[in-house]
């Protein structure tokens, strides 16, 4: 991203969720894209910004990158927002407090699913 190489190693996420562990990852939509591929049960979350003038707003209030990175920023962001359809949720950023809160119930919501109960959990629950 932006000629930088990130990564996160799968052994690191395996570890962290074989011990029970969410693992919240952020990335872009090609790094989804091979985490969807590689773990079918994963949640994927695409967050965009409430506008693109509010987006380029928030860029230029961090005071982090000159006028010509900011700009390829906004090409790219605006490229990559048309893959939020690929994602099983959208949040539409607001105030960080109401998309903690927002990202928060997302979490809640898929602790929740029957799908991800175990069999202890089950027989716990029945008996």
């Amino acid at each position: 991203v932006f000629d930088n190489f990130y990564g996160t190693g799968r052994a690191q996420v395996e570890a962290l969720r074989n011990a029970g562990h969410d693992v919240i990852l952020e990335i872009d939509w090609q790094g989804a894209q091979q985490v969807r591929k590689a773990q079918a049960d994963c949640v994927t979350i695409f967050i965009l910004p409430p506008s693109r003038l509010e987006l380029e707003k928030r860029l230029r209030n961090r005071k982090t990158d000159s006028d010509e990175v900011i700009a390829l920023r906004l090409r790219n962001a605006i490229d990559e927002m048309h893959h939020w359809p690929e994602y099983r949720y959208r949040l539409l950023s607001g105030a960080p407090e109401e998309d903690y809160g927002k990202f928060k119930s997302l979490l809640f919501g898929e602790r929740m699913r029957v799908s991800r109960l175990s069999k202890s959990d089950l027989n716990s629950l029945v008996g």
